[in-house]
């Protein structure tokens, strides 16, 4: 069997080895380089999408502020579309879905949850989550060191994966400015209360936050400087410029601030966030900020 995977970077390379490990054929579509792994016979590196004809699913894992421009250059061959780029689109607010929804393709399913490219490609397991697919699907995209849990939330799982980004950078502020392993905890666990308020107001389901996508994604993505949107978020806690690379959280922040004023919810950790990414705030401004709020009921 074969699949195509569209985008070489840490996560769609490192995918391309898993599943290649498992014994399928994966067409390896990227713009630029691929990422320098130790690439199984069996992954094919390709330079046309057509080659990805034939693929049981493609997955689509380039970076979420692209997706829209390379739909509107592109035409995906025919078959199911695997999202797994995590970010809210900084121009229209949309999720992965909405915008591929908006460029016709489909059927579309979601892969998202806690893994980090690095461990996936070692063979290390995890636990991801595959929304919107059917158990065809899972089969497909599960191995004996990735086991995929199905759910039909597929804007909660979405929203769970984009906005655990943004609390990842303010957890990262806080270690990098010194302000200690508490603050830590009180920001990931308020950050994860806005992100059930802000998800359910998008149309997700609150219990699918309590899952992979949600808080298993939250836990591994604050705790580890493996985590680009951590590492960031040090990064501006140290008084220190952008780390490089793809930090989805970066322009998810700031999207995410706009819908939740638009929507009307309460999300005063990311609207810290979107001030420090925007350059408007300082860290400890920010900070200064959030301590300073009325007191209220948990």
């Amino acid at each position: 069997m074969k699949i195509g995977i569209i985008g070489a970077g840490a996560f769609g390379s490192a995918l391309a080895v898993a599943y290649a490990k498992k014994g399928l054929k994966v067409a390896l579509w990227a713009r630029h380089k691929a990422h320098d792994r130790d690439y199984p016979p069996s992954v094919s590196h390709v330079d046309a999408l057509a080659a990805l004809e034939g693929a049981e699913a493609i997955l689509l894992a380039i970076p979420a502020q692209q997706t829209a421009g390379f739909l509107m250059q592109h035409q995906l061959p025919a078959a199911p579309v695997v999202l797994c780029a995590k970010g809210i689109d900084a121009e229209t607010g949309k999720l992965q879905s909405q915008i591929v929804a908006d460029a016709g393709v489909g059927p579309v399913s979601v892969l998202t949850g806690p893994g980090f490219a690095a461990e996936i490609a070692a063979g290390l397991p995890t636990a991801l989550t595959l929304a919107g697919g059917n158990a065809a699907q899972q089969a497909l995209l599960s191995t004996s060191r990735i086991r995929l849990y199905r759910s039909d939330d597929m804007i909660g799982a979405q929203a769970g994966g984009a906005l655990k980004n943004v609390v990842a950078l303010a957890c990262g502020m806080a270690i990098g400015a010194g302000l200690g392993e508490s603050a830590r905890a009180a920001l990931l666990t308020r950050g994860f209360a806005e992100m059930q308020r802000l998800g359910v107001a998008l149309g997700g389901r609150a219990e699918t936050f309590q899952g992979l996508s949600g808080l298993g994604d939250l836990a591994l993505t604050c705790a580890s400087e493996q985590s680009r949107n951590f590492a960031q978020g040090l990064a501006f806690g140290r008084g220190n410029g952008q780390v490089g690379g793809t930090v989805e959280g970066l322009a998810t922040a700031q999207a995410a601030a706009g819908l939740a004023e638009t929507l009307g919810v309460e999300t005063p950790i990311t609207g810290a966030v979107a001030a420090v990414v925007s350059g408007e705030a300082t860290v400890e401004a920010a900070m200064h900020t959030l301590l300073a709020r009325p007191l209220k009921e948990e």
